[in-house]
């Protein structure tokens, strides 16, 4: 059995949709209590009242994460509810489509403000309160585009995600004299709130490519966090999971078909 995080103070950026909202789901059903951060009001107050539903402790920060001093607030204001702060879950990230002919200097800078400079900034403000935690712990979501798989239209997307993998490994050895782990989750293809918009088609064929015939929930990524948050886990840092039900381990989709 691992040791509960029970009362434990997590917070995570990108937390009022998609996998970061799952994310804060898991820990919220694990009886930890959480900041969730996000840019529109709406959709946090909306994401709280879902964490209350299930009996957890909710609150939720707005802010901008590519903005050094929203990070600072984000976490003083953590701290001041919650007395501390356990965990950060550095998931907030956006992935617009546009092919390298056609990407402007602005889509680069704004990529890299969110995905790579969000994340940077957000762990930077956290780790004195980390630090005093004990057991802090940084859960970074990166991605299998980039790291590990390319996608037309997701150049600049896959280099951000590449990035952060290449921010924790160093990273890692920077917290760990305060005692802070560092890990990441590398999703495959997970079923969220926007995957309807792209239709019927776009799931079958997204779910022909994957071993497991299906795609992943975000509770399967939260899981994987809530590990990464434990005690248990105390001695893994700078490492990456990928969780993508087997989507890249087939040579081609031959490799499929010959099930």
């Amino acid at each position: 059995m691992f040791t509960p995080v029970t009362g434990r103070a997590v917070l995570v950026t990108g937390g009022t949709k998609g996998i970061g909202k799952a994310i804060a789901q898991v820990f919220a059903s694990a009886g930890a209590r959480l900041a969730v951060v996000g840019r529109d009001p709406e959709s946090g107050a909306a994401a709280v009242a879902e964490l209350g539903a299930r009996g957890g402790e909710a609150a939720f920060i707005q802010a901008d994460i590519s903005v050094a001093a929203d990070t600072e607030r984000m976490v003083a204001e953590a701290v001041d509810r919650f007395g501390g702060l356990d965990v950060l879950c550095a998931n907030a990230g956006i992935f617009p489509d546009v092919r390298l002919e056609a990407m402007s200097e602005q889509d680069i800078d704004e990529i890299f403000a969110t995905n790579v400079k969000g994340t940077m900034l957000s762990v930077k403000a956290a780790m004195p309160a980390l630090a005093r935690s004990g057991r802090g712990r940084v859960i970074v979501t990166s991605s299998i585009t980039g790291p590990i798989t390319g996608y037309p239209g997701w150049s600049h997307y896959g280099a951000t995600k590449a990035a952060q993998l290449g921010f924790i490994r160093t990273a890692a050895i920077e917290l760990a004299a305060s005692g802070i782990t560092i890990n990441a989750v590398l999703p495959g293809n997970i079923e969220t709130e926007g995957l309807a918009e792209l239709g019927p088609e776009y799931r079958r064929k997204m779910e022909e490519s994957i071993p497991q015939r299906r795609l992943g929930t975000g509770a399967d990524i939260g899981y994987a966090a809530l590990f990464f948050a434990t005690d248990e886990a105390g001695y893994i840092t700078g490492q990456t999971i990928v969780i993508d039900g087997g989507q890249v381990l087939p040579e081609s989709l031959m490799a499929l078909e010959a099930q």
